[in-house]
């Protein structure tokens, strides 16, 4: 049987609308609804009392043996619960969007920098970008600043509860529940990718899983799940499940703790053409936009002789400071502007002397020397949802004391040298920029600062 593409469906295997009201005994859980259900049904959906404790004690027994040696996971509650607390909200900050294995490192790192949430407020949103390097979405980091700053103003006392935890700067619904379940015990669920899939296979759930209305849906029936005397290993044992074995593409439905639980499953015993990875239904992703910008890596040569100085002073680099909210908010990077598609050289370049004199009070063919003036690249930079397509110019200019003008434009700017450039926290980005740079200077055979 075809799905109905105009109605989205609550799946299950039990029995038809009109059956559901035949309850005889009113003390007995409402049967669970089958096929065909319109959306405004999933609020009817819910586990039957003897499903939620099979699942919670099949997915703990599990999680018990297979959970994965994580080091946020290695602080006990007893240990010190709001050392805990940090490292929860830590590494749950970092793993958005990341992997796990490229968070562990950056997650021991962290804790030895600022083992507990004071140690971070003392921090500058400098250190922590720095810090945060590679992770990409550095907003997160700011927040994660700003609310350990909150925190330690308010005593320094992590909040316990979920809706203590959501005034924090940058805690949202998942992060404190996350929290709340595992460094307190509060009986709360928490809903990500990882879970929504799970449950949308347990429950056959064929609404659109962005839909603000099923994901609330999703909220509460996670709530029914949620184990109360362990809430946050149960929490972790459906995230690790997600994770692990309940993959978007090749769920390992034979080793999993549930499978006898999960109707997507059942589905594909009654139905050949049916598939476990049906569910969660697959949405069209959002059109990428395609951005173009030209970067301009301006060298300031500080040596009277018009050639590139290799001492650590020879020269600086002119980086401008991001507006505060936005993409890539408050980072540093090299003077860039945008473009059209269409955009030639002398376009570009054009764009990019207006720019630096407005901004920067920089006359490229007045006030200053043109050392060198090269193309050195093109690269392809991919955030979620934006193509930008960077065209990479290295501009060396001769300038006795352009580096003293810090700071007088629109914008924040300065005027660092290499060794600062190779410690701040760039954007990705930002970073390949510079790297192109050097290799460029290398296969000219021309020495860069180092």
């Amino acid at each position: 049987m075809k799905k109905n593409n105009t109605t989205p469906a609550i799946t299950d295997t039990v029995t038809k609308s009109k059956k559901r009201t035949r309850n005889t005994c009113p003390m007995k859980p409402k049967p669970e609804p089958e096929a065909g259900f319109a959306i405004s049904d999933i609020e009817d959906i819910q586990f039957r009392e003897d499903s939620v404790a099979e699942i919670r004690a099949s997915l703990l027994k599990w999680y018990d043996v297979n959970k994965r040696d994580l080091p946020w996971r290695r602080i006990s509650e007893g240990e010190a619960s709001d050392r805990k607390a940090y490292a929860v909200w830590v590494s749950e900050i970092m793993l958005q969007q990341t992997r796990v294995q490229t968070v562990i490192d950056y997650f021991n790192r962290w804790m030895e920098k600022w083992p507990t949430v004071h140690h971070l407020a003392l921090a500058s949103i400098e250190e922590v970008n720095e810090m945060w390097a590679g992770l990409g979405y550095y907003r997160r980091a700011r927040f994660l600043l700003e609310g350990a700053k909150m925190v330690v103003e308010e005593g320094g006392k992590f909040p316990r509860s979920v809706s203590d935890l959501r005034r924090v700067k940058g805690i949202g619904e998942y992060t404190a529940g996350a929290i709340a379940s595992i460094a307190f015990k509060e009986a709360v669920p928490v809903v990500d990718g990882n879970v929504i899939r799970v449950i949308t296979r347990l429950k056959t759930i064929s609404a659109n899983p962005k839909d603000k209305t099923t994901i609330k849906n999703i909220w509460r029936l996670a709530g029914q799940l949620v184990d109360s005397h362990r809430p946050g290993d149960f929490n972790q044992a459906v995230m690790e499940l997600g994770a692990t074995l309940c993959t978007p593409l090749s769920p390992d439905c034979s080793s999993c703790p549930v499978s006898s639980q999960c109707s997507a499953l059942l589905k594909t015993k009654h139905d050949p053409s049916a598939l476990v990875t049906d569910y969660p239904t697959k949405v069209a992703k959002v059109k990428q936009r395609h951005d173009y910008s030209a970067v301009t890596v301006v060298e300031i040569l500080e040596s009277e002789k018009g050639t590139v100085d290799t001492s650590d002073s020879g020269s600086k680099f002119l980086i401008v400071k991001r507006p505060e909210e936005g993409l890539l908010a408050g980072l540093w990077e090299f003077p860039s502007v945008s473009l059209n598609e269409k955009d030639d050289l002398v376009t570009r370049r054009r764009a990019v002397d207006d720019f630096l004199k407005n901004s920067f009070g920089l006359n490229v063919n007045r006030s200053s020397n043109i050392v060198s003036r090269d193309e050195v690249g093109e690269y392809v930079h991919i955030f979620t949802h934006i193509r930008l397509k960077m065209y990479i110019e290295l501009l060396v200019l001769q300038s006795r004391d352009l580096h003293r003008k810090k700071d007088k434009g629109p914008m924040p700017f300065k005027y660092v040298d290499t060794k600062t450039l190779a410690t701040m926290g760039l954007s990705t980005g930002v970073r390949k920029a510079y790297n192109m740079v050097l290799k460029f200077r290398q296969s000219r055979s021309s020495p860069i600062s180092r």
